[in-house]
């Protein structure tokens, strides 16, 4: 174990190690380029794509000094107006003021901190994207002048563009992923990052109320503050790991025990069985869960049916939905209907691969089932399944469905700020958000807080288990 943990850190370590490198080498690289290229590769440095240009590469020249111009264009127009924007976010309110001329008051025009703060967020990606390219440009006038003085012809246009479709193939068929992912992930992600550190809330409605920068105060105010927001924090992170284990834990072991039932020798109708379960999977999720939350109301099937059977009298109920502890019970068994089918379909695989030699010897040995479960088929299972079983408590922990189609988040409590009894992190982000308080900056910082609790937990969970450090031992 202690080996273990010691080759952990050091891949740790090394990760770092390489990636602080590569760093270094891409700051090294232009060190070298500008310091071994002539004076047309260094002049590319200020005025790209002189050097191609000059050498006879037209096109890729006035390509890179079109993005030039252009990037310059824009920063004179937009860029320095934007990056200085972020600042202040704005200083002018929009409000009502008296038009001298025609004796009326008349609304005036302010600032919206919201457009402000993602202009600037957009000037950052473009000045990182333009970095990129201007890279690019001193590598390929280094590489220019490179041939040149060896004696060998430069590569004309439609050269470079069948390279793209040969020997780099691998970068043209990822530059459209990586633009939608840099579009629609990257960017928005950074920018809602940056709502955590200003006080984007109820009060600071742009462009009525404008918002600014305070810091860390909201994760001071969440975490340390002591006032509702953070006596509802603590309580439903608490909830929130609760729910993640129990749900994780009780899915995985019973889509293991249900595959192992299912593929005994004795059981008949093997292929029905799975097809009854997977019938689970192929309804969508929400419908099932909304179709149940039906059944279990206070006055849903469920109680209407304890009623005319006897169980519980004619105007009582059991409250699987209104009473915070039954709802967290409940939310936690009805998860089973809905996780242990995916459980059971991977388990059914890996059962499948386990050698029979294994159990033959076994039973040649004299170990029972229950002896032959614990040291064949567990380790087995759980060697490879352990990224599997990571990767569904992190999934549990955001588990948006089960909880809001369920439940709502409900019940509802007034000692929490705009949450309920089962409310997980995830889903009193959304209410803070759809709600009518607008607490966004509150929701991305809860948000952030719960990044870093899953990328801590999944790093250092899987560094630590067999399938990460004994990979090569696995046959």
């Amino acid at each position: 174990m202690e080996k273990e943990k010691v080759k952990s850190k050091n891949k740790f370590f090394l990760s770092f190690a390489n990636g602080m490198k590569g760093i270094g080498k891409w700051f090294l690289t232009l060190g070298l380029t500008f310091k071994n290229g002539d004076i047309l590769t260094k002049l590319s440095f200020f005025i790209m794509g002189l050097s191609n240009l000059i050498r006879g590469q037209i096109i890729k020249g006035l390509l890179f000094l079109f993005v030039e111009i252009a990037f310059v264009y824009y920063m004179i127009m937009n860029g320095f107006t934007a990056l200085a924007g972020l600042k202040t976010l704005g200083t002018k309110t929009q409000g009502m003021v008296m038009d001298e001329s025609l004796g009326i008051f008349v609304v005036q025009k302010g600032d919206n901190s919201m457009l402000i703060l993602l202009s600037g967020v957009v000037a950052i990606f473009i000045l990182a994207i333009f970095l990129c390219i201007w890279k690019a440009n001193t590598t390929a006038a280094y590489e220019a002048w490179s041939l040149k003085e060896q004696g060998k012809p430069l590569p004309s246009f439609i050269d470079d563009i069948r390279t793209y479709f040969d020997s780099k193939l691998n970068r043209t068929l990822m530059t459209f992923p990586l633009i939608g992912i840099l579009l629609f992930t990257v960017l928005p992600l950074f920018f809602m990052i940056l709502i955590a550190f200003t006080n984007y809330d109820h009060d600071h409605q742009p462009p009525g109320n404008l918002f600014t920068w305070i810091g860390f105060g909201n994760f001071n105010k969440i975490l340390f503050s002591g006032e509702t927001i953070a006596n509802t924090f603590w309580p439903i992170l608490g909830w929130t790991f609760v729910w993640a284990i129990f749900a994780t834990a009780m899915n995985y072991i019973g889509g293991i025990l249900l595959a192992l039932l299912i593929n005994r020798k004795g059981t008949r109708c093997k292929g029905l069985w799975r097809t009854m379960f997977v019938i689970s999977i192929a309804v969508p999720q929400f419908v099932s869960l909304l179709v149940v939350r039906t059944m279990l109301n206070d006055t849903g099937a469920i109680n209407m049916l304890l009623r005319d059977l006897g169980l519980i009298g004619k105007d009582a109920f059991l409250p699987f939905l209104s009473n915070p502890t039954w709802a967290r019970v409940t939310v936690i068994i009805v998860n089973l209907w809905v996780g242990i089918p995916y459980t059971m379909l991977i388990t059914t695989g890996i059962l499948s691969n386990i050698p029979a030699d294994l159990y033959e010897s076994a039973k040649v040995d004299g170990a029972n089932a229950f002896v032959t479960f614990f040291k064949i088929t567990m380790p087995y299972v759980l060697f490879v399944t352990t990224p599997y079983l990571i990767t569904q408590f992190i999934g549990n922990i955001n588990n948006f469905n089960v909880i809001y189609f369920l439940t709502g988040g409900g019940p509802v409590s007034l000692d929490y700020y705009q949450a309920g009894k089962t409310d997980l992190l995830v889903t009193w982000l959304y209410k803070l958000t759809t709600g009518t308080m607008k607490d966004y900056s509150y929701a991305s910082t809860i948000g952030i807080l719960v990044f870093i609790i899953s990328a801590t937990f999944s790093l250092i969970t899987y560094r630590r288990t067999s399938s990460y450090n004994r990979e090569e031992d696995f046959q």
